[in-house]
């Protein structure tokens, strides 16, 4: 009778177990998880409109006033007055030849300190181009991928969830089993 009563509680204790004791391969016991793989159906990007800025230089020439610095040659002025004096000395006689030389190294003089203020501009400047630059933005609009919206299906039933990248063919996914009370 003792063989009895031990197989009768056996089967007992067997039938009002936890289902965690009747776990199946690969599952933990006492409502733990385990991992499987599921089939993506279809993956959708999730994008964003972003604005971005491109910087480039942007150049031009510009016509810059100088000053003229104040020194002013006195070579035109000197040599205007040895061709001045040369010319008068070759055209006077006697005592008037000493007078024509002195006429012309004036008038030469004159002549050549002209002709070297035309060079010069009147106010004292003078114009150069010089090249500015300045840093400018350019501005465009671009689609930007910030993650993925994921369907899958697991054991006949369909999932959607969000991954930051696109997972292939087959996602993986933790599968719990807690009993229900």
């Amino acid at each position: 009778m003792n063989t009895q009563r031990l197989a009768s509680a056996l089967a007992l204790s067997l039938l009002t177990a936890t289902p965690s004791a009747y776990a199946g391969p690969g599952y933990p016991r006492e409502g733990g998880s385990r991992f499987d793989y599921a089939e993506v159906v279809r993956v959708e990007p999730i994008t964003r409109e972003v604005r971005v800025s491109t910087p480039r230089e942007e150049c031009w020439d510009e016509d810059v006033p100088v000053r003229e610095s104040s020194y002013s040659s006195a070579t035109p002025m000197i040599l205007g007055g040895i061709i001045g004096g040369v010319v008068g000395h070759t055209m006077g006689k006697g005592h008037g030849k000493d007078a024509a030389t002195v006429a012309g190294t004036v008038l030469g003089g004159s002549i050549g300190r002209d002709i070297g203020a035309q060079h010069r501009t009147p106010d004292g400047y003078r114009t150069v181009q010089e090249t500015h630059c300045r840093q400018v933005e350019d501005y465009r609009e671009e689609q930007r991928v910030e993650g993925y919206r994921v369907f899958y299906r697991y054991q006949g039933e369909e999932y959607e969830t969000r991954m930051p990248h696109d997972p292939g063919e087959r996602i993986r996914v933790q599968v719990s089993v807690q009993p229900a009370w």
